[in-house]
């Protein structure tokens, strides 16, 4: 019985889960956006040969009455790990893009569009250098995780307003993602 009861005590402490990093494919992205990359595209020579251009890349989606998109750089500080992951947001009239300026790693945190995002279903993807990611709208993520310093080109709606929600996890609920 004290087994039980110890157990039962720790049970509602804490439901710690640790995130295991896949490497991301267009395929294993799909449901939560573009993978923006340049592998297996057909590109077209322009500018008398000396450019090769890469087209539609994404699908920038903007809702709601200003439909205008807006091209930001984020300079991204080099997070610590492990790192807590103690909330999901989305943008919800609006996809949002991620391309890194430099050859670095970065990672997304994901979970299925929903009106609060399940934990258990909660996934972390690893994108190569010279990737990029494009979300689409409502999908929950947690924000930018830089492995470096780096700089990125984001892509989303200029009119903000309305178009962040943020679900902060409760319960004692402790997600950790770890990376070397």
């Amino acid at each position: 019985m004290v087994g039980y009861l110890v157990f039962e005590f720790m049970e509602k402490l804490n439901n710690i889960m640790n995130l295991q990093i896949k490497k991301i494919s267009k395929d294993n992205f799909s449901k939560y956006g573009q993978l923006v990359s340049t592998k297996d595209i057909e590109s077209q020579n322009i500018n008398e040969e000396t450019t090769k251009s890469f087209y539609d890349l994404v699908n920038i989606e903007i809702y709601g009455d200003d439909k205008q998109c807006r091209v930001n750089i984020f300079k991204s500080i080099k997070r610590n790990f492990p790192l807590e992951i103690n909330m999901l947001e989305n943008h919800p009239f609006s996809s949002q893009a991620f391309i890194p300026l430099q050859k670095t790693n970065f990672i997304v945190v994901v979970a299925p569009i929903s009106n609060e995002p399940d934990i258990n279903l909660i996934e972390t993807f690893l994108i190569s250098p010279e990737e990029g990611i494009n979300f689409k709208p409502k999908v929950w993520h947690f924000p930018l995780i830089a492995t470096e310093n780096s700089n990125f080109l984001t892509i989303d709606k200029k009119d903000s307003a309305n178009n962040l929600e943020i679900y902060n996890f409760q319960n004692n609920d402790k997600i950790f993602l770890d990376y070397e």
